[in-house]
């Protein structure tokens, strides 16, 4: 009997930033992947979709329209324990805003392991929902970024658009 627990999903999603690959098992996220030269489609006999790709498609496409910047996809992350640290560390950096790498080492492990935390920012598995394109240099500088610079710029300015200012911002 087949173990249904090791198979994978994947759904291609068009978006304002080139096509994304999302991977999932049947109750979890595993991956989104920028993809320059993938089709906008699903390869031909891939299996249904799970639940998590049918959530996370319509969490996306509320982000990416501006409306929402909430993501509620579970999410399965392999990794070691500073790079699980890191990753956890980055889903709290708030919508609109920016952190340093030295913040988020400083935060989970030390100042020390700098390069360390920039190196786990780069081999985040779940970009967007685990925003490592919130990360930045600490004189403020955008820098590396997996899915490339000009993804990460038009990230930061679509979230700023979407963060409420002023007085009745909740």
């Amino acid at each position: 009997m087949a173990d249904h627990r090791d198979e994978h999903f994947v759904l291609w999603l068009d978006t304002p930033i080139g096509p994304m690959r999302a991977i999932a098992d049947r109750t979890h996220l595993l991956g989104l992947e920028f993809h320059d030269d993938a089709p906008g489609h699903e390869p031909p006999n891939a299996p249904a979709r799970s639940a998590p790709l049918v959530q996370i498609e319509t969490e996306l496409k509320a982000y990416f329209a501006g409306e929402s910047a909430e993501f509620h996809t579970p999410l399965r992350t392999v990794g070691n324990e500073l790079e699980r640290k890191v990753w956890d560390r980055l889903l709290q950096v708030p919508l609109g805003e920016t952190c340093s790498y030295g913040d988020i080492a400083r935060d989970t492990a030390s100042i020390e392991l700098v390069r360390v935390v920039a190196r786990y920012c780069g081999t985040n598995p779940i970009p967007v929902v685990i925003p490592c394109h919130r990360c930045i240099g600490s004189d403020g500088s955008l820098t590396g970024f997996g899915g490339g610079l000009w993804r990460k710029k038009w990230l930061l300015r679509h979230e700023g658009r979407m963060r409420p200012v002023g007085l009745f911002a909740l």
